[in-house]
């Protein structure tokens, strides 16, 4: 497991150890307020966030990924409106998709679908490049608990529960969550969060 610090925000000298090293680990960090499994595509690590958040395993995690060629690689179709919505976003947003591939079984919801977001942040993106794959995101809070608006309202549960702290600027102050919105393969779109 490696928890950040902060955000995922731009990485200067000083934290180019923490990102090789954080390269060379496997498990789980928190990218400011978000607990992010690497080499998610694993159970064994999707059981672990389950675990340390004390959450229902029913409950879907989102995935980020890299960029638009790795969405279409775990993706059965993306509907065309995906590209528009991803381009016109003003603010972080997931899109729930029908028919992921290549996906732990335990990060696919009962009706077969997954929530994705194509990372915009620089490090983030870098990670995910470096290890050829989604990683898994969620609120860095035990389930039912307010999530973490700073690195400092993170819980001590939380903070003790993963292995790797990466050392970057805190940048990203009071986050809003990503808008969900669900895309189905035959044309229907629902707004799950704004």
């Amino acid at each position: 497991m490696i928890i950040f610090l902060s955000s995922c925000g731009t990485t200067n000298n000083d934290s180019d150890n923490d990102r090789n090293n954080a390269i060379k680990l496997s498990g789980s960090f928190t990218a400011g307020q978000h607990i992010t499994f690497v080499e998610s595509l694993m159970n064994i690590f999707t059981k672990k966030v389950y675990a340390l958040k004390k959450r229902e395993d029913t409950k879907a995690l989102i995935c980020l990924v890299a960029n638009q060629a790795m969405l279409e690689r775990h993706v059965k179709e993306v509907p065309e409106v995906a590209y528009d919505i991803m381009d016109l976003a003003t603010k972080p947003t997931t899109i729930v998709f029908d028919e992921p591939i290549g996906i732990a079984s335990n990060l696919v919801a009962e009706d077969n679908t997954l929530a994705i977001r194509v990372a915009s942040d620089k490090f983030c993106q870098y990670l995910i490049n470096k290890f050829r794959k989604p990683i898994v995101s969620t609120s860095a809070n035990i389930s039912g608990n307010p999530t973490p608006k700073q690195f400092k309202d993170i819980e001590e549960e939380i903070l003790k529960g993963v292995d790797y702290v990466v050392n970057l600027p805190e940048e990203n102050i009071n986050p809003s969550p990503s808008s969900i919105i669900k895309l189905s393969n035959d044309g229907q779109v629902k707004v799950i969060r704004e």
